[in-house]
């Protein structure tokens, strides 16, 4: 018998993140959960598509539009798909007792799969392994032994494939060499075809990383904390800096790093961060008394220390660091952390963690410029241990996210946003369901989804929510229904309308994936100690499902892989057989395109309105100020999309209202209003805050329009600002910087008699104002109501962290918790 068990299979995917915009929701400091009966009220207000399908006639025919046949008709419109699929099922065992593989798709649409398995064993202070490369060129039908073109060096199976951007064809495979204490590079650009090596000049700390204008140049941190450099693709190498703490790309051919002036990594509040766009021959410091640093669209992000104990805020620069605003968030300390769920070029999403080990924080979302903040979410699940939050971008529909809150009782509960974070409600509960033992009303509950945190928890979840720009509406997601996430084994549902409606597709955990631009889905029963050796496929969005036997021998099932972007029309299901004296890896990819025996045309498709209940309504389906119309297969056509298939979508723009405006600093909306009232404790107050290097003062009707909204006139709420010329007060990032170190030893103390002189004017400027201008009322918090009084209450010996990391479902995570080490 083998030594080692195969482990879980590991697919090496690119992900794109994607933007989104919030507005507050909630009244402040009220839960999101303590009172269902205002939550259900606002769900019913949103849009009546959210409503239960028995209570809104319109709704049902609205998804009958897109079925010419009943459901049970629909189950019967694929006959002899067992010898079609059998013809089309392709088995490659591979002589290879392995513990781990790891996958990857070389280029878009080449069939080209790159398969690394894994062996290794510690050995005293040495470690013993071994790697094998196989190649793919029919997207995993037949595989290729071609560890020869890697020398048979063993590959660092943490740093896995590196797969160049585009469809460069590029390859990394990061190697050891002389017993583990070199490493060297075996680098392709004809999509693994052919493979050349180059004996680095340091070890490795993290995965090399490509340009992403230009995959020639590459870009890595070794382990004594040295950035290095390459212009030719791994052929030659430079050192650009020492003693840098966190690397990253930026936007054509900038690199921005933190520099440790001490020799320390640990020390992160006294960091630098730094800029090159010249590939390191010439670098700026942007901002010190950095504690850490992140990048979301064109937001440059950075974590500063306060100078008031170990108080940390987020400042933002839209011009890579040349000007910096503080964002008016509340401030961290060393047991909280700022996270950026995401971030586009319009707005940021932001979390930030309650203080002590609570487990939840707040979700903030940003104007246009990254600053100034309002409230979405309160109690958003987040743990302080793990850096777990289920967070999701639902990328099949514009303006949809589902995430899970603290509930005051302890339990966690899903919600979703239908506005971009406006509103955030409870899902409604499937039709073809019950409550489960969680609900206290056996008639009234919701569904709950199980993301990240259930992962985490080790709960029976073997897959996250899965959703593809491609597949327009289509989600798929394990759950429970009642009035809480259920520990109990989950069941796969399935929305076709971007999360308004649910169906029970299949019971029990499975892992799923989406083919054919969502018109196939395709599932394997999650069972660790069972051999499995059936699969089971939908052609009409996970209404009716179809089982095929791929195996006549089981096989012990590890995963599940299909070429990311959901065009392709072949999945292989990866595992392993054993028997008394042997174990070895087996790949099944079944080829699908028989099955569907035509192309789809014109007949195959319907217009569908989204967020939207009834198609004819003028009013319905405006979403951040304008409709999509979708061309959508029909649940009942039996075809082909293809790989040229594209979303069709017709936007109309929509008149402006209300709910194409935040409320602005200072303001909030009542519990079922669109209206947005004066935060009672500013009321007859001046609103100032610190932007472009000064202070402004705000005269606004209360709202701000959402970024990215495209309303079209309507009603436009007036809103200004007046520059009061007065020099910002908050400047942490550094003004020293300002100051240029070649000059002469008589300018600082001529700076300072200017300072000084300046200061005096200022004090007398701003007691003038305050009297005459404002009136004489009193400045209120610079950070907003949001975190009144938290300078008064600063507790000693705070301290706090951040780091920008790409999730699996697609998400910009920019967390600055310190409990990370960097």
């Amino acid at each position: 018998m083998g030594l080692l068990l195969p482990g879980i299979l590991l697919l090496s995917v690119s992900t794109l993140t994607a933007g989104l915009d919030f507005q507050q929701g909630s009244k402040p400091g009220q839960s999101v959960f303590v009172k269902r009966s205002y939550i259900n009220e606002k769900a019913a207000r949103i849009v009546k598509r959210s409503l239960p399908s028995w209570l809104s006639a319109s709704s049902a025919q609205h998804r009958i539009r897109r079925r010419s046949t009943e459901q049970g008709d629909s189950c019967k419109t694929l006959q002899g798909y067992d010898t079609k699929l059998a013809d089309n099922t392709h088995s490659y065992p591979f002589n290879d007792l392995s513990g781990s593989v790891s996958l990857a798709w070389v280029g878009d649409g080449t069939g080209v799969i790159l398969a690394l398995t894994t062996f290794q064993v510690p050995f005293f202070l040495l470690r013993i392994g071994q790697s094998k490369l196989y190649r793919s060129e029919n997207y995993g039908k037949s595989f290729q032994d071609v560890t020869s073109l890697i020398n048979n060096t063993f590959i660092r199976s943490e740093f896995g494939i590196a797969i160049g951007p585009e469809n460069s064809g590029k390859v990394i495979l990061t190697g050891e060499v002389s017993g583990g204490h070199g490493s060297r590079i075996f680098v392709s650009d004809d999509f693994g075809k052919s493979f050349s090596h180059h004996d680095l000049p340091f070890v490795p700390l993290m995965q090399i990383t490509y340009n992403p204008g230009d995959s020639n140049v590459l870009l890595v941190l070794s382990t004594s904390y040295e950035l290095w450099l390459s212009e030719d693709f791994g052929s030659n190498w430079k050192k650009v800096h020492d003693m840098v703490c966190l690397v990253k790309w930026g936007r054509k051919n900038t690199i921005f790093f933190t520099a440790s002036l001490n020799g320390s990594c640990s020390d992160r509040g006294m960091l630098e961060l730094r800029r090159t766009t010249d590939y390191g021959k010439t670098t700026k410091t942007v901002a010190n008394k950095i504690y850490s640093f992140g990048l979301g669209g064109r937001f440059l992000f950075a974590s500063v220390m306060t100078g008031k104990g170990t108080l940390r805020m987020i400042h933002v620069s839209v011009d890579q660091g040349e000007t910096w605003n503080m964002a008016q968030l509340p401030p961290v300390g060393h047991e909280q952390f700022y996270s950026i769920l995401a971030a586009n070029d319009e707005m940021v999403f932001m979390h930030v963690d309650e203080p002590g080990d609570t487990g939840f924080g707040t979700i903030f979302v940003s104007d246009d410029r990254g600053t100034v903040y309002s409230k979405s979410l309160e109690r958003h699940l987040y743990t302080t241990t793990g850096g777990d939050t289920d967070f999701t971008n639902v990328t099949s529909l514009r303006g949809v996210f589902i995430s899970s809150v603290l509930a005051e009782d302890n339990s966690v509960q899903s919600v979703v946003s239908f506005d971009q974070g406006g509103e955030w409600v409870p899902l409604r509960k499937p039709s073809n369901t019950k409550c489960d033992a969680t609900a206290k009303d056996p008639d009234k509950c919701s569904l709950h989804i199980h993301a990240a945190y259930s992962t985490a928890m080790r709960l029976n979840v073997p897959m996250l929510p899965l959703s593809e720009p491609n597949a327009v509406g289509l989600i798929l997601a394990h759950g429970s229904v009642g009035d809480a996430i259920s520990v109990m084994k989950p069941d796969v549902y399935v929305s076709d309308d971007g999360g308004y409606t649910w169906i029970k597709a299949l019971d029990g955990p499975h892992h799923y994936a989406i083919l054919d631009s969502g018109g196939l889905l395709v599932a394997v029963e999650h069972n660790p100690t069972q051999p499995i050796n059936k699969i089971k496929f939908s052609t009409d969005e996970g209404q009716c499902w179809h089982v095929y036997t791929f195996a006549e021998e089981p096989i012990l099932f590890t995963g599940l892989a299909s070429e990311p972007g959901a065009r392709s029309m072949n999945v292989s299901i990866w595992g392993y057989r054993e028997s008394l004296f042997s174990q070895y890896w087996i790949s099944i990819t079944i080829d699908f395109r028989d099955l569907l025996t035509r192309d789809c045309d014109d007949k195959d498709y319907v217009q569908w309105l989204a967020h939207s209940d009834d198609i004819s309504d003028p009013k319905d389906g405006c979403m951040l100020g304008y409709k999509e119309r979708f061309l959508r297969l029909r649940k009942d056509s039996v075809c082909w999309n293809g790989r040229d298939y594209k979303v069709n979508t017709v936007p109309t723009p929509c008149l402006c209202t209300l709910d194409d405006f935040l409320c602005d600093f200072g303001y909030y909306r009542r519990e079922n209003s669109s209206e947005c009232v004066e935060q009672p404790d500013l009321k007859g107050k001046v609103l100032e805050f610190c932007l472009h290097g000064k202070e402004e003062q705000l005269q606004t009707s209360g709202y701000r329009k959402i970024p990215g909204d495209k309303c079209e006139g309507g009603n436009i709420p007036e809103r200004k600002e007046i520059d009061l010329s007065k020099r910002c007060v908050s400047d942490l990032v550094g003004p020293e910087l300002l100051i240029d170190s070649r000059s002469s030893r008589s300018v600082p103390i001529v700076i300072t008699v200017i300072i000084i002189t300046m200061l005096l004017s200022i004090a007398a400027g701003v007691l003038f104002v305050k009297k005459y201008v404002c009136g004489g009322r009193f400045l209120v918090h610079r950070y907003s109501v949001l975190q009144q009084h938290v300078e008064d209450n600063t507790v000693d010996g705070m301290d706090d962290p951040l780091e920008t990391n790409h999730t699996q479902n697609g998400k910009i995570e920019f967390h600055d918790d310190s409990d990370e080490k960097t």
